[in-house]
């Protein structure tokens, strides 16, 4: 499906509930280094459960050593500043989805280098910015939509509980 990149995430939390969306998407996941925690983090452990060992996880030392492993690959940036809302692109199957650090999001360069490819999730009022693994579950379940959930489970099991 989709490829998420977390460029230097900080907080353990937010990757290991990004590692269960992706397993519940399946989507890969890609981290740039330098990270702000270990991955034998407990934390991070806990928060993707046991799905750490399930997700394709891939580990580079700067995002050019993602760019080059990649070359052909399509990159949609996620940051407050974006020109476009995240809906209003059409995400394809492949698509990398690259957020940023907690504390201070993509590097500007990054940003300026990208521009037309910037993308915001709305918000409203004086919010700086939504939760880094809250903005991912958006961004991955918009593309989805957009491709109708294409292999995902898509009949209830409500017929099963005794009402």
């Amino acid at each position: 499906m989709f490829n998420i990149v977390l460029v230097e995430p900080e907080i353990p939390q937010n990757t290991g509930n990004i590692v269960r969306t992706c397993h519940a998407t399946g989507c890969r996941l890609h981290l740039v280094r330098p990270l702000g925690f270990e991955v034998s983090d407990r934390y991070l452990k806990r928060a993707g459960l046991d799905y750490w060992d399930e997700v394709e996880i891939f580990y580079y030392d700067g995002f050019s050593e993602l760019e080059t492993a990649f070359p052909s690959a399509r990159f949609w940036y996620f940051t407050t500043k974006g020109l476009n809302r995240h809906c209003d692109v059409n995400f394809k199957d492949g698509d990398f989805l690259v957020f940023g650090k907690e504390t201070k999001g993509l590097p500007e360069e990054l940003l300026l280098k990208n521009r037309e490819n910037c993308l915001r999730i709305p918000m409203i009022g004086e919010t700086r910015s939504l939760n880094l693994s809250n903005s991912v579950a958006i961004a991955v379940y918009e593309g989805l939509r957009q491709l109708d959930f294409c292999g995902f489970k898509t009949e209830g099991q409500l017929h099963n509980l005794n009402w």
